[in-house]
């Protein structure tokens, strides 16, 4: 049995029909978030949408039970929450953490396609997400 029929067999069709649909549309905003935080006029907006998302999903997997993702989802909760702390004084990402975050990014897309295609395990983590930025801003 694999992880959306696991999913479906214990929770609610609906449940699972809109965690899928919610976790499709984040994910999709992500990379034109993320690169938005590079620009000081899209910084602020960016940084707090982007904790929102990690927000919602690490809570929605939690309920769920999706261990791998509510982990990763934590720590980029964790770095965005430094975003949102930034708002306001005109600070930027470093390339460094926005390249990060699309590592990140791939690896929540590759988790929602591990769910929706049924597979037994989601996908082992990207090594090079492991190393998390030092300098999260320029």
């Amino acid at each position: 049995m694999g992880l959306l029929k696991q999913l479906e067999a214990d929770y609610d069709l609906d449940i699972i029909e809109d965690y899928l649909t919610h976790f499709g549309v984040m994910t999709g905003l992500l990379d034109k978030l993320i690169v938005n935080l590079s620009r000081d006029d899209e910084f602020d907006a960016s940084s707090y949408e982007l904790n929102r998302i990690f927000h919602n999903i690490k809570t929605a997997s939690e309920y769920l039970k999706l261990s791998p993702i509510v982990k990763l989802t934590t720590i980029v909760e964790d770095i965005t929450n430094r975003l949102k702390s930034r708002r306001g004084v005109g600070a930027t990402a470093s390339n460094e953490l926005i390249d990060w975050l699309l590592l990140v990014a791939d690896q929540m897309q590759g988790y929602l396609d591990d769910i929706e295609n049924d597979e037994i395990y989601l996908r082992i983590l990207n090594p090079k997400i492991i190393a998390i930025p030092n300098e999260i801003f320029n």
